[in-house]
């Protein structure tokens, strides 16, 4: 706070005091009493002496109706004296020996009274309902306000500003976090002292109006920001006095102020708790989908092995080579399909732990594709599998083990989604300082709205049905790529089919540009 402004306010509440309440009302009685009576010479000729009444008693009214009790009071003794004195015989002297003239004396006097008291009530009234109006619009205004606000600093901003084009006053908002109380939010010209925010900690403490006075300083006032629940901190604002308002009503106001902020942090915190409990709820339901998913896929090949073990074991006399050979290879299927199934398992887990360590060397682009397809040979049987590379690949920094489980994963997406036979396409090609590789089949696709989530854990495309799988190769293959500093992405072919791109950076200069041109 600035020391001048206080000042001001000081000069501004000892000149209300003593000019406006005081010597201006009465200076001004008098200045009516004297043009009521000029108005009365005037008319005189014209009017007898008891009319010239109603022109006093309008004075009185005007009198009541702006200034106030008293010099209205003021303005009816002047009147009933000025009326006695220059219109009541005989002029210029008093004639209260009569008994008509002290009646109608007394009269003015009570009847001035009488509506100089109405008339102050009913101004009071008025400006009470003015009042009251006003502070209504302001706690409207506030409240539309804090609707809007969607979190915390909103809130307080609107508040501090709320206050200071309300109250013309400065502001400040002290927030807990935790254990301590935070300056979170203040009027620009506005800054507690250490006296200050020990007022706004004991007042947080105890949950209780506190204010602090210094001489030539106005009042420090502190409301906490509290519901049924909890204290949320103290709004602290400086009152200097020099405000329009009667103090009773700017208290009153703060205090709803006060009440309004608390709620709307109450919310806020409500609204996130809420979400996090929601979010919580989700996470909860998708852990038990994805562990009943988990031990599905686990107990289908297990159950599988211990059936083909078990037939062997008790009917192995009764039944012929040829039976138990292909009984042996279906356990043997389903043990590399188990094996599979937990390597993936394993490597998301390291993925998501960051403990999967490339080692990174010079690696030839066709060997990589080579190596993938001699290890998916046996699901590729009866497919042709169509491999265009361009020309002159250079060598590619790389994790060749992991890069090869990128493409085995991609290969044995395209055969699952794809019509048995149906040809497969493996294309390698350079773009400007990245490697491009991609698979592409020639089965349904994907629905538009699935392809983004298709790289999700766990998440499987819901046709073609029958398909197996564990929702985890795509899964694996994104955060191997990423981990090499590229980026994947799938998307449906014009012809029909998925088309799934992998890039990667190269890491030698020589081979930025691009010489090598893709399909």
């Amino acid at each position: 706070m600035k020391m001048d402004s206080l000042d001001t306010g000081a000069l501004n509440r000892f000149s209300n005091l003593l000019g406006t309440s005081t010597v201006f009302g009465y200076l001004a009685s008098i200045l009516m009493v004297a043009g009521a009576t000029l108005v009365c010479e005037i008319l005189r000729p014209l009017l007898l002496p008891i009319n010239l009444l109603m022109i006093y008693l309008v004075t009185v009214v005007l009198a009541a109706f702006n200034m106030g009790r008293r010099p209205a009071i003021l303005t009816v003794v002047l009147s009933a004296f000025m009326h006695n004195y220059l219109y009541v015989p005989p002029r210029y002297g008093f004639a209260f020996q009569r008994k008509e003239y002290l009646a109608t004396f007394l009269g003015l006097l009570v009847t001035g009274t009488v509506i100089s008291s109405l008339v102050t009530k009913a101004r009071e009234r008025a400006e009470a309902l003015r009042e009251r109006e006003a502070e209504t619009a302001s706690l409207y205004r506030l409240s539309r306000e804090l609707v809007t606000a969607t979190d915390r600093p909103a809130i307080l901003a609107t508040v501090i500003s709320n206050i200071e084009m309300t109250l013309t006053v400065s502001a400040a908002l002290f927030i807990t976090n935790g254990e301590e109380l935070e300056l979170t939010k203040a009027s620009s010209d506005f800054f507690p002292g250490e006296e200050e925010r020990a007022v706004a900690l004991q007042a947080n403490l105890t949950g209780q109006y506190l204010e602090h006075y210094q001489p030539f300083q106005g009042k420090f006032c502190c409301f906490p920001l509290a519901t049924m629940q909890r204290t949320f901190g103290v709004m602290a604002v400086a009152l200097t006095g020099d405000s329009t308002r009667p103090p009773e009503q700017t208290h009153r106001l703060l205090e709803a102020f006060a009440t309004q902020t608390a709620l709307a942090l109450e919310r806020v915190e409500l609204s996130h708790e809420a979400e996090q409990a929601q979010n919580l709820r989700m996470r909860q339901k998708l852990e038990r989908a994805l562990l009943n998913s988990v031990s599905h896929d686990l107990r289908t090949p297990l159950s599988t092995i211990t059936g083909v073990l078990s037939s062997i074991l008790v009917e192995g006399d009764r039944l012929t080579p040829t039976i138990q050979r292909e009984l042996l290879e279906n356990a043997k299927d389903e043990a590399d399909r188990l094996n599979r199934f937990v390597g993936k398992l394993l490597d998301m887990t390291r993925l998501e732990a960051g403990g999967m360590i490339l080692k990174m060397e010079p690696c030839d682009v066709q060997d990589l594709i080579g190596c993938a397809l001699g290890a998916m040979e046996r699901q590729l049987l009866n497919r042709q599998v169509i491999v265009d590379l361009a020309p002159e690949l250079p060598l590619v920094d790389m994790d060749m083990a992991l890069m090869n489980q990128v493409l085995i994963n991609l290969l044995d997406n395209a055969t699952k989604y794809s019509p048995p036979g149906s040809a497969i396409e493996v294309t390698a090609w350079c773009n400007g300082d990245s490697l491009l590789i991609m698979t592409a089949d020639h089965g349904s696709g994907i629905p538009e709205q699935d392809l983004e989530r298709v790289f999700e854990k766990f998440y499987r495309v819901p046709v073609p049905e029958g398909v197996s799988g564990t929702g985890l190769g795509l899964s694996i293959c994104h955060g191997i790529v990423e981990a090499h500093g590229g980026t994947i992405h799938a998307e449906n072919r014009p012809d029909g089919g998925l088309a799934v791109t992998l890039s990667i950076p190269l890491s030698l200069p020589q081979h930025t540009e691009d010489t090598n041109h893709g399909p």
